[in-house]
């Protein structure tokens, strides 16, 4: 046991601190949920669709196909 009054204050700190070590700062799943997204949204996970350059790449070469059977024929 502390002896003295500082020493017992100094163990009331240490005991406080340690509670609030294991405390959630989130009081619902929600707030989580919320900071969650908000960290995703900040690292750029959730960028605006682009459409795939393979996609056009595609599209270009099948009209430039199209366009040399049709001066062909």
């Amino acid at each position: 046991m502390p002896d003295s009054p500082a020493d017992v204050l100094a163990l009331e700190t240490t005991v406080e601190r340690a509670g609030l070590a294991l405390a959630c700062p989130f009081s619902n799943s929600d707030e989580y949920e919320a900071s969650i997204i908000q960290a995703r949204r900040a690292a750029g996970a959730y960028a605006p669709k682009r459409p795939h350059l393979q996609f056009w790449l595609t599209i270009a070469g099948s009209a430039v196909i199209l366009a040399l059977l049709a001066t062909i024929a």
